[in-house]
């Protein structure tokens, strides 16, 4: 009983330290630049359920998104998906959007850890099917407006 009880208080000692970690504590949304002129209103709302939490300027940042280790995740996650793809910063090139395409045909998006925590977030393979089809109807209009920022 002696050692459980050690156990749980070092266990409890290094959650609070850990929330001393500066990182992934401080969540900010950079303005959003331009979005993404989704064809339909469905595909927008599909793609602002399903995505837009890590892949625009967009994201809502839940309560356990403030606290360590978890913030740590939401935040390497928002940070990386924003990196390889994001919906605030139209035009996206195509070859972002047909990666992405891929992506959602393969079934990798939106990844498991989302959705086991995101429940309305996973893809039916109808909706799938609007985002699919909304990306590959994106992919001309994006070589028509070159404007955005670094492109």
């Amino acid at each position: 009983m002696r050692i459980l009880r050690v156990v749980a208080l070092t266990a409890l000692a290094v959650f609070v330290v850990i929330q001393f970690v500066p990182y992934g504590w401080w969540h900010e949304n950079p303005p959003v630049e331009r979005d993404t002129p989704w064809p339909t209103a469905r595909a927008a709302e599909i793609a602002r359920v399903s995505c837009y939490d890590c892949h625009s300027n967009e994201s809502e940042w839940p309560v356990y998104s403030y606290v360590a280790p978890m913030s740590w995740l939401v935040h390497k996650d928002v940070a990386e998906g924003r990196g390889k793809l994001n919906f605030s910063e139209w035009p996206l090139n195509d070859k972002e959007l047909d990666k992405a395409v891929d992506v959602v045909e393969g079934g990798g998006m939106p990844p498991g850890s989302y959705t086991f925590i995101h429940r309305d977030a996973k893809l039916t393979d109808d909706e799938a099917r609007v985002l699919i089809d909304a990306l590959e109807s994106l992919g001309g209009s994006a070589d028509e407006d070159h404007s955005g920022p670094g492109r």
